[in-house]
């Protein structure tokens, strides 16, 4: 009974990266995965989820322990990969809308609901038209003082 990675790598397809030649899982690092395409990494992720099914069905009917040992590892591999897909997403989100007027909330920076709902540094700095007639005609008298 061949798993779908195992299919893959005989195939002459591309050998995944989860298990090794004899079946042993190898964890999957997250730098390793960062390097890789969107397609890739969707790819990848299939594979995981196929077999943690079939890691699922054999502990039902009563596989090795070896197996049942597996399922936390590859769960953890799924998150990871779940993980680099959402951050590289949300990277190229942060340079797209980069020195743009306007962002998506989930982008601004968070601070305080106070601090949000501040004027802006140019909002305070405004003034009216009086105001500015006034500032203008009475402007701040600058003196010295001779000593």
């Amino acid at each position: 009974m061949n798993t779908a990675t195992e299919d893959t790598a005989k195939a002459g397809g591309p050998s995944n990266s989860v298990t090794s030649g004899n079946g042993m899982m190898a964890k999957i690092k997250a730098r390793d995965l960062r390097g890789k395409k969107k397609e890739e990494l969707l790819k990848q992720l299939d594979d995981l989820k196929v077999e943690l099914s079939q890691l699922r069905v054999a502990k039902v009917t009563g596989g090795a322990a070896s197996k049942l040992s597996k399922i936390r590892v590859v769960r953890k591999s799924i998150a990871r990969v779940l993980t680099v897909i959402n951050q590289t997403q949300k990277e190229n989100l942060r340079k797209f809308y980069k020195g743009k007027k306007y962002k998506p909330l989930d982008l601004r920076p968070r601070k305080t609901r106070a601090i949000r709902r501040q004027l802006t540094k140019h909002e305070q700095n405004l003034m009216t038209k009086k105001m500015q007639r006034k500032s203008r005609l009475y402007s701040i008298r600058k003196f010295a003082i001779k000593a």
